[in-house]
């Protein structure tokens, strides 16, 4: 298994706002940034949230970090935060699913 996952955990309070940049992101640049991304609301800190985003190899995290794209979103989406960033950057050692009949499967 291969693999890289990055978590970013952040805080706002204009929470339309940022899923606007987000979708308006998404709408620009199709075909660029992670294979998945997944945005989380925190149910214990309100105005919480953690964005999961996973590349297929650090290589093409770090290629799609300095992007100018991804610069300019990381601005806009810092002037939406109420506080700075944190970023989790992690190897993926090993995924799984669970499929319909209940069993578990390798992700590869």
């Amino acid at each position: 298994m291969t693999g890289f996952v990055q978590i970013i955990e952040w805080s706002t309070s204009r929470i339309d706002e940022v899923q606007a940049l987000q979708d308006a992101w998404r709408e620009r640049f199709p075909e660029m940034g992670p294979s998945r991304v997944m945005v989380c609301a925190d149910r214990k800190r309100l105005g919480t949230y953690l964005t999961i985003v996973e590349f297929e190899s650090y290589a093409q995290a770090m290629e799609n970090s300095t992007h100018p794209a991804t610069h300019e979103f990381s601005q806009r989406m810092a002037e939406l935060c109420n506080a700075p960033a944190v970023f989790h950057d992690l190897d993926v050692m090993g995924s799984e699913v669970r499929l319909p009949t209940g069993r578990r499967a390798a992700m590869t």
